[in-house]
């Protein structure tokens, strides 16, 4: 079945899972050890995020299984231009707590601008959110240079705090699905985008020789039925697979010179739960420099547009 649904993790043993990654890549990754003590402020912040929001009830949503199972046969994802409202109350102060993480953690005066134009109300933080939700890479990157702030850094801060909320969204939409159309349409589901969000996967996590792609937004996972580039479906020569260090076939990275595009895969005992996918792709940031040091990158996020009607 191509969509996967990952099991809940309770908060304690999300941390001791974490804590025990952290001291597993740092004793093998010395170099590491800044970016993951900067990473277990902002996943703790994360976790305590979504902790508040699994105890407040979700929006109600107006998307009936036959409706979803249509957009997803059209290649849409379900929450691709909907409506959907945000609980800013919640999620704004996140955004302040996260800039201060990240100011502390080595972005320094960058970050601190950013915390600084949401209080100031120079970034409306309903907006920002809104922004991240939708997926609005252009709108978030004129709206930060515009002010005079680091576009990448402004995206980073939103979508650690929206985050949790789509990642409830997905499950409460897909968790309960049962058989019918909507469940048909995600076993056809064989992109390589979310089928909840639209993001593009962080990584894919390969656990007894499934290759399942991990959403680096909601988290979302899915196993494709072909092997071919994520980005541009090409499956002949221009689409290979290698593993940049010979000693760890483990780990390797898909490229393709039909889009230049790449994709990391891990061997794991079992797929990250959410938060914590994140560590995954910490680990494995050398694959990253390999792949972009011989031109390959990743693209600009789909464009499905708003919804009509």
């Amino acid at each position: 079945m191509p969509f996967v649904t990952v099991a809940a993790v309770s908060r304690g043993n999300l941390v001791d899972s974490a804590d025990r990654r952290w001291r597993a890549i740092g004793e093998a990754r010395p170099d590491l050890e800044p970016a993951l003590a900067l990473q277990r402020q902002l996943l703790t912040l994360v976790i305590d995020l979504a902790g508040t929001l699994a105890r407040g009830p979700l929006p109600k949503l107006s998307l009936p299984p036959r409706y979803l199972a249509a957009k997803l046969t059209r290649g849409v994802p379900v929450l691709a231009g909907e409506p959907i409202p945000v609980p800013v109350p919640i999620l704004a102060p996140a955004l302040l707590r996260l800039c201060e993480a990240l100011a502390n953690g080595g972005a320094g005066a960058a970050a601190t601008h950013i915390r600084q134009a949401i209080e100031s109300g120079s970034i409306e933080p309903g907006s920002l959110l809104i922004a991240s939700l939708g997926r609005d890479q252009a709108a978030m990157r004129t709206g930060a240079v515009h002010r005079g702030l680091a576009p990448d850094l402004v995206w980073l801060v939103a979508e650690l705090a929206v985050s949790p909320f789509v990642h409830a969204l997905q499950h409460m939409v897909f968790a309960h699905r049962g058989p019918g159309e909507l469940q048909s349409a995600l076993e056809a589901w064989n992109r390589g985008y979310c089928p909840a969000c639209g993001s593009w996967p962080a990584v894919a996590e390969a656990v007894s020789g499934h290759r399942t792609l991990r959403c680096s937004f909601c988290s979302s996972a899915w196993e494709p039925t072909t092997y071919a580039c994520i980005y541009c479906e090409e499956r002949g020569e221009a689409f290979v697979t290698a593993a940049p260090n010979e000693e760890r076939k483990d780990r390797r990275v898909e490229v393709c010179s039909s889009c230049n595009g790449y994709l990391k895969t891990v061997d794991v005992p079992e797929l990250s739960p959410f938060p914590l996918l994140s560590i995954s792709d910490i680990e494995s940031t050398d694959l990253d420099v390999a792949a972009m040091e011989h031109g390959y990158a990743r693209p600009a996020l789909k464009d499905f547009g708003a919804r009509k009607g």
